[in-house]
């Protein structure tokens, strides 16, 4: 039963022993760095402290790029449709095709329209005799001026009804708003028409656009104007310039639509071909470092270690920006810095370190 208290009292007295005695060593085990420490290893010989290999690292301005997924997208499509009713005319002109702004794709029968312009133009005939003989009459004082007005009236009246059927006539004829291909065939000869019906789908490819969503994040490192390439699905790669970025987000999305202007002469790239879309973005300073040199703190932050003059080691937290063959481009870090990229994980913030140039290791002058 005395075992317990006995126990207890043998183990507070060790915490008592190891928080007065050996008080730096537990709070050395702990990750915690007092002064006395500090200016412990500040007093250490230079050949007592560890050896690490540094690279001084000057920041330089790189070409940054934003990654898209996105897909081309035709620059043009209209679906022609008739805006008056009859039979069609025409001979059909396949999909495929290629049309030239203002070539006529569908014609439907005048039928009784001729007779009706016809009709129109004899009552506008009638109407001017009658408005000239009004006017005369009305100049020798025989007629009132409410018998010009009225006269006045029909002649205009009677122009209107010309217009009307003229452009009654000019709808019979249906041609292709701008230059483009057909994406399916015109109205069938003999087939009715009615306003509304569809008489062809034209598309533009040349140029076509690609289209891709960037995020909150990515949109404020693009410029309209900034210049693109793609890779499509096909393995094709092409170039273009940002013709559109988007002041909206979409509401699902939370993303910002980009439109890349590319040329198509050859009308090798279809619309609706996923593409991957890399966009040249405002530069940044960074500095290009090797990627074992990272490392992370106790907050679990990713950066470097680095060192002054007096070898005195810090943490700084970088951003990586761009992975390359040649190391990482990192940017968050002062303009000048000199970092650890060997033996970093064997110190510790605060301590001191003998730090061997990476230049002078390999023995370069």
């Amino acid at each position: 039963m005395r075992l317990f208290p006995l126990l207890t009292a043998l183990l507070v007295m060790t915490v008592i022993y190891l928080a007065v005695m050996e008080r730096d060593a537990l709070l050395g085990y702990a990750g915690v760095v007092t002064e006395d420490a500090v200016q412990e290893d500040a007093d250490t010989p230079a050949q007592g402290r560890i050896r690490v290999v540094v690279q001084t690292s000057q920041a330089r301005e790189i070409e940054n790029a934003v990654v898209l997924r996105g897909r081309t997208e035709a620059a043009r499509q209209v679906d022609v449709r008739a805006e008056t009713s009859g039979l069609v005319t025409s001979d059909p002109l396949r999909r495929g095709a290629q049309v030239a702004a203002g070539a006529p794709l569908c014609e439907v029968a005048a039928g009784v329209r001729n007779a009706a312009l016809d009709e129109a133009r004899a009552r506008l005939t009638e109407a001017e005799i009658n408005f000239r003989a009004a006017s005369g009459l009305s100049e020798s004082g025989f007629a009132s001026d409410t018998r010009l007005a009225n006269a006045r009236a029909a002649l205009q009246s009677a122009q209107a009804g010309v217009d009307r059927a003229v452009e009654e006539m000019a709808r019979l004829v249906m041609y292709a708003p701008f230059d483009g291909i057909l994406e399916s065939d015109t109205a069938e000869l003999g087939s009715l028409l009615q306003p509304g019906a569809l008489c062809a789908t034209l598309i533009q490819l040349d140029p076509i656009r690609l289209v891709g969503f960037a995020t909150e994040t990515q949109i404020d490192r693009l410029v309209s104007g900034a210049p693109a390439q793609a890779q499509l699905a096909s393995g094709h790669q092409v170039t273009g310039v940002v013709s559109f970025l988007s002041r909206a987000a979409d509401p699902q999305t939370r993303t910002f639509r980009v439109e890349v202007t590319v040329p198509n002469a050859e009308m090798l790239i279809r619309d609706g071909q996923s593409a991957d879309i890399m966009v040249t973005s405002r530069p940044e300073m960074g500095h290009l470092l090797p990627g074992s040199a990272l490392t992370l703190n106790d907050r679990g932050e990713l950066g470097l270690r680095v060192v002054d003059d007096a070898g005195l080691v810090s943490f700084a937290p970088a951003t990586v920006l761009r992975d390359t063959d040649s190391g990482v481009w990192l940017t968050g870090l002062p303009e000048t810095i000199t970092a650890i990229i060997l033996g970093q994980e064997f110190t510790r913030e605060g301590a001191y370190v003998d730090a061997v140039d990476q230049a002078t290791q390999r023995g370069e002058p």
